[in-house]
């Protein structure tokens, strides 16, 4: 198993430091623990998200039952994360949102950019600007 390392650090204009993270290395299957490290989700969530999101299935293996996530499931799994976190969803939402999507914005969650919170970030950081200025 590969532990993921910070690749580097940020800080940013609010003074905070962040850590971006590596990406899983490319593979064909990844372990519910990997999937659950790269989302930032506990496991039983990743469980319980496969009840409530048909879309969702990822293998299981023969031997051991163990779920194995492709790449395609681990960018459903963000995307989830993202409507229901990030844009306010609710489950049912976002299950009626996804089937509704094409499946090629479905497998890219990454570029989908919700101008609400974009421009709420943007404030937010002007706000911590105009305080230092003051």
């Amino acid at each position: 198993m590969t532990v993921r390392e910070p690749e580097t650090e940020e800080t940013g204009i609010d003074g905070a430091t962040r850590l971006k993270l590596k990406r899983l290395p490319e593979r064909k299957y990844y372990a519910i623990s990997d999937v659950a490290k790269e989302t930032e989700l506990q496991p039983y969530v990743l469980r319980f998200w496969e009840k409530e999101f048909p879309m969702l299935r990822p293998r299981k293996s023969r031997t051991n039952n163990n779920r194995q996530y492709q790449r395609r499931d681990i960018d459903l799994v963000k995307r989830i994360k993202h409507l229901l976190y990030t844009e306010g969803y609710t489950i049912e939402g976002a299950r009626q949102r996804l089937k509704t999507e094409p499946a090629g914005d479905v497998k890219k969650p990454t570029e989908t950019v919700n101008v609400k919170t974009l421009l709420g970030d943007i404030r937010r950081e002007l706000e911590v600007i105009a305080g230092l200025l003051e």
